[in-house]
């Protein structure tokens, strides 16, 4: 009877792990609206980063202490040497990092652009996880990889635009996040095997919110923390559910059905910032972006049809 229960539990399991992909990434792609309405109130974008980050940072402290707590109980393992340094660089490589080139990126090319770069993470994913932890990638991968690519860029094509000054550079920027933030992936997959999931994701964003707070105080000092209420308010708003929340989803994603199909549901959260964007900005959504994402949404069900 148990080995007859087993499949389904695998199926249960992986099929959590697509949701919490699917949801993780659409939480946080929602950022992109937060952020917009954020920039009514004239702030920068280190601003913005840095608030999220001030914001999110007793979060992840006080899950990281209920960890610590663990340990002294004995019912955690304490961290290896080697695990606390993997730990720092995760940090620094995954919202920080990857955050930081993002925004640089935008200052000198288009939106549009930016977001058919940052699409390229998924298959960063899979070739590290190809050449670096000699995993086979699976037909069904590519056949979805290619039916979202598609379907994002018949959402985005229509926004792509390679004028202006330094789109070179810009784009380098954007396809160093993309690399960035695919590392993090690959590197916390592994990682978590060993320390768990709800324990590397308040390490590793507790180091990331440092890493960003340094460079903001760095920047603005003090005075950065001068803002009007509605910006705090947005901020919290930000924190929570597009850094917070979406972090541990995508790190339980990861546990259970792996980075690349993690990252390969991720392509769900930038489409459905459409339908956020026409309802809280009123911006319009045209047919082509409609097909596209019935493109990806037919990706992520390939990825849902699974053999057990």
């Amino acid at each position: 009877m148990q080995a007859s229960q087993r499949p389904s539990a695998q199926r249960s399991s992986f099929l959590i792990g697509l949701a919490l992909a699917g949801c993780g990434s659409i939480l946080f792609s929602a950022k992109a609206i937060v952020a917009k309405l954020t920039y009514q109130y004239d702030v920068t974008a280190l601003t913005v980063i840095g608030f999220r980050m001030l914001l999110s940072l007793p979060f992840f402290l006080a899950i990281a202490f209920w960890q610590v707590r663990k340990v002294r109980r004995g019912e955690l393992k304490a961290l290896t040497g080697r695990q606390r340094l993997e730990l720092v660089g995760l940090g620094f490589i995954g919202y920080y990092l990857a955050s930081l080139l993002d925004f640089i990126g935008l200052e000198y090319i288009s939106a549009g652009l930016e977001r058919l770069i940052l699409f390229l993470s998924p298959t960063f994913v899979l070739l590290f996880s190809a050449v670096f932890l000699k995993r086979a990638i699976l037909p069904k991968q590519w056949l979805a990889l290619a039916l979202s690519y598609l379907g994002v860029s018949l959402v985005f094509v229509q926004d792509l635009s390679l004028s202006g000054d330094n789109v070179l550079l810009g784009a380098l920027c954007v396809l160093g996040s993309a690399i960035s933030y695919a590392a993090y992936l690959i590197g916390s997959g592994e990682l978590l095997k060993s320390i768990g999931s709800t324990r590397l994701v308040a390490y590793a964003m507790s180091y990331s919110a440092v890493y960003t707070l340094l460079h903001f105080f760095g920047v603005f000092g003090w005075e950065g923390l001068i803002q009007p209420a509605q910006v705090y308010g947005l901020s919290l708003i930000h924190a929570v559910f597009n850094t917070v929340l979406p972090t541990f989803m995508t790190m339980w994603a990861v546990e259970r059905i792996g980075a690349p199909m993690s990252a390969q549901m991720g392509l769900v959260g930038p489409v459905s910032v459409l339908f956020l964007a026409n309802w809280f900005l009123d911006e319009p959504i045209t047919a082509m972006q409609l097909l596209g994402t019935a493109f990806v949404l037919s990706g992520a069900m390939v990825l849902s049809r699974r053999k057990t």
